[in-house]
């Protein structure tokens, strides 16, 4: 399995009403793309408050590189990428990505 992190900075006027909106639309592409395992998004909660400004972010889980591969492709990762972007503080800089392979 494949584990795809996405941490998003948004800008301070960006409000949770547009960023729920955002996290809706990502949460349609499980429907629409085989190899997505699971979508999980929302703000932070944590009780240690290291998040340096990341508030908001997600996680997809794929079977496989093939998987994930296809979802960069997709057209409505990239419509959600670009809202992102459009949202995030200074732009693709106010984003982090992390991809991992988790063993089975």
């Amino acid at each position: 399995m494949i584990r795809h992190i996405v941490l998003i900075r948004f800008r301070p006027e960006i409000t949770e009403a547009t960023i729920a909106g955002i996290f809706a639309d990502l949460h349609r592409i499980k429907s629409v793309l085989p190899g997505v395992l699971a979508i999980t998004a929302g703000r932070s909660e944590s009780p240690e408050q290291m998040e340096r400004g990341y508030l908001h972010g997600f996680v997809v889980d794929f079977t496989d590189w093939a998987a994930l591969a296809a979802y960069q492709a997709h057209p409505d990762h990239q419509r959600v990428g670009a809202a992102l972007v459009a949202n995030a503080s200074g732009g693709i800089d106010g984003i982090l990505v992390l991809d991992l392979a988790v063993p089975a």
